[in-house]
Order: structure tokens, then sequence, then C-alpha cells
């Protein structure tokens, strides 16, 4: 059976929603919500149900972009995925945006980078299956580049920009640079189905974060 999913990243300012069936994306609502996803992440939702004639009793599963992002962005999508799953007594999934980045490349390797802020960068290296080969981590961008594998690599981000110069000079000086989406719903989306195809789904409550780096606030938060 083609199962259908609703992913939802709501995980920084620009998130999306989309469906996807199978390895098809049926629709993807790009968002913006500089003040947050809370107020508006359910409307946006039944608009893209009631305009692709979905209802949500007929999907097959939910899917969260789990971070690395926005704390608060992190948990509006990953509760609103939870309840959604849980009501409908369906599977829940959640994906890394990592990983979801990763999922926009060509090559064998395919380092991923999101600007963390305060110098740093969430980074980490996948394979062209999606599997990790660097383990997803936070750092200067310089000094994660030191750690990277050695062999024909590519660079995946939705703004590389930042971090171009900083290639200068390096290994890395003539690495191909790949543009990803700022919408990242759909590939959310098409990972969630190949994890509940092989029996990969998670028990809604067991649904994390995937912080990476969390700031003295969230550690707080968190304990």
């Amino acid at each position: 059976m083609t199962r259908l999913v609703l992913a939802v990243d709501t995980t920084h300012e620009y998130g999306s929603l989309a469906l996807v069936r199978g390895a098809e994306t049926l629709d993807e609502m790009e968002l913006h919500a500089p003040d947050g996803f809370a107020q508006v992440l359910y409307p946006n939702l039944a608009e893209l149900l009631g305009r692709n004639g979905v209802r949500a009793a007929e999907i097959d599963g939910f899917a969260a972009a789990s971070g690395p992002g926005s704390f608060t962005g992190v948990r509006v999508g990953l509760a609103a995925v939870k309840g959604l799953a849980e009501a409908f007594e369906r599977p829940a999934v959640a994906i890394s945006n990592l990983q979801a980045l990763a999922s926009f490349g060509t090559l064998a390797l395919r380092a991923v980078v999101l600007d963390a802020r305060r110098g740093e960068i969430y980074g980490g290296v996948y394979d062209a299956a999606g599997r990790p080969v660097v383990p997803e981590t936070v750092a200067p961008f310089e000094r994660w580049l030191g750690g990277l594998p050695e062999g024909e690599l590519e660079f995946v981000s939705p703004d590389f920009a930042p971090f171009r110069a900083a290639l200068a000079g390096t290994r890395f000086a003539e690495a191909p640079l790949v543009t990803a989406p700022r919408a990242m719903a759909a590939a959310v989306g098409r990972l969630a189905v190949a994890r509940l195809e092989a029996g990969e789904a998670q028990d809604p409550a067991a649904l994390d974060a995937n912080y990476v780096r969390r700031s003295d606030a969230e550690l707080f938060w968190k304990e």
C-alpha cells in the first residue's frame, strides 16, 4: 500500500507543510511565521487538507521535522504531530532537518550545513542512502571542515553564502555546492514514508526533539 503522509516543518522562521504519497509530493505549502507557528499552524493544515480533498482520517502517518532549529518551533511541530497521530491512532516519525537536507544532494557524500548562529553551524555528513557518515554536531565552520572525511563530497545548505569564503585554500575549495529549498516538509514526508514502509514507525509519545545543541534555557526546560 502506498502510504499518505502529512509532514510538518516549523523549526525555522520559514516553515512548510506537505502531503506526500509514496515518493510523490502531492502538495507543499510554504509558511512564514516570524512571530511563531502556534497561531498559524492549524488553520494552514486545514487549508492544505481542504484544497487536496483529504480528510485527516485518511492519512496513514504523520511526520515532523525534529530540528535542529528554533526551540519553540521544534516543540510546536512535534506537539502537533503527536496530537494528530494519537487522535487518529496513526504512526508518527520524527526526521532530522539535516537528514532532510541531505536528500537534496546528488553525490555519495553530502555535507549538510545549517547556520546555528553564535559563529557556529549545525553540520553532518550523509551518504546517498541517507545514512549518517559523520555524526551531527554543532561547531565553528572551520573546525567542522577539519573533521570531514576524505573523498569527493558536496555541501548542501539552504544558504551557504556565509561559509563559502572559508573554503578558500582548503581541500574543499572546488567542492560542489547544492542550494536546498527553504521548504523541507516534502523531504521530511518522503523520508517518513520510507521509514513507515520499513516498519520503523514510532510511538507518537516517544517523538523527541533533535536540538544537537541546547542553550542553557533549553537545558533548564528539558530538566
